[in-house]
């Protein structure tokens, strides 16, 4: 920590198998799970996410084994939903959170990420529905939303945390102040992923002083505006962006972290800022020296 960065004491930095090129349960192409939790201890953080349901041990004793002996404690898991669909799909959204919801509970976490469904693929970029969600479905995003914040809150003890995503329903700074707006805070919050909303256009901290109360948890990232630029003005799907390099590593990119973490700090909330570097695929040596720089980077910040 320098003396012009004041101590962040209420964020609580961690990283997620994200920054070590995981997007999927099982994947040739990804470093075997015992690697992430070992290197992903040795970079400096304490805490981490599941990362996608199947990819670390499902079975809690296993995991909770894996992780205490390494130092490492679990902030959050994650799940993908499809909810402006509307209540037709409840019983299969259910179907996939309940058993991630019970093993981030079993873990000692205390939220779960909630990422909308993409609009198109995120690899072909075949494009699967509308881009832009009619006032019905924006209502049933909205009541389906509070549903599952209520459900996973009554029967998990979780919060659920909206994570805005490019190539989603659920990205530029009007369709994230949209879902605010139009939902009970009190069962819905944000996880404000500054990468994802610098790469649909949007402010982060301006987003975190207007919208403070629910801001619930962080996701560190920046883009290469250069790069986002090109992905932008070619319509590029967000795999194949992610693959040109458009998410890259502090401080080299937008948005600036400092003043992000500096709006969080004066929240005065407790707050996870998990790093996220987007990265698939990614050849298996890369990641170590990365994770170890950004840590480094953010203790300079002060967290």
């Amino acid at each position: 920590m320098t003396s012009s960065s004041p101590a962040l004491n209420r964020i609580r930095v961690g990283s997620a198998p994200d920054s070590w090129g995981v997007w999927f349960p099982d994947d040739p192409r990804q470093v075997p799970w015992q690697r992430f939790l070992d290197e992903v201890a040795d970079a400096g953080y304490e805490w981490i996410e599941l990362g996608p349901y199947g990819y670390l041990p499902t079975d809690p004793a296993v995991l909770a084994a894996e992780t205490r002996r390494r130092g490492l404690k679990v902030s959050a898991g994650t799940v993908f939903t499809s909810l402006h669909h509307g209540p037709a799909v409840w019983d299969r959204t259910w179907a996939h959170v309940s058993d991630i919801a019970a093993l981030t509970r079993a873990m000692g976490a205390e939220h779960l990420v909630v990422i909308p469904s993409f609009w198109r693929d995120d690899k072909t970029g075949k494009v699967l529905e509308d881009s832009t969600l009619t006032a019905q479905q924006w209502r049933d995003l909205a009541a389906q939303t509070e549903r599952l914040g209520r459900e996973v809150r009554e029967r998990y003890g979780l919060k659920i945390v909206v994570h805005p995503h490019a190539d989603t329903h659920v990205d530029t700074e009007e369709n994230v102040c949209r879902l605010l707006d139009a939902t009970d805070p009190d069962l819905v919050s944000l996880c404000l992923d500054t990468g994802h909303y610098a790469y649909c256009g949007g402010d982060s901290v301006k987003l975190i002083e207007t919208y403070g109360e629910r801001i619930g948890y962080l996701h560190l990232k920046q883009v290469d505006p250069e790069i986002l630029a090109e992905v932008v003005a070619d319509e590029v799907p967000f795999g194949p962006a992610v693959a040109r390099g458009v998410m890259c590593e502090p401080p080299a990119g937008v948005p600036a972290l400092e003043p992000v973490l500096a709006a969080a700090q004066a929240l005065d909330v407790e707050l996870f800022a998990i790093v996220e570097q987007d990265m698939y695929p990614c050849p298996p040596d890369k990641p170590f020296p990365v994770a170890e720089r950004t840590r480094r980077f953010l203790r300079s910040c002060g967290a």
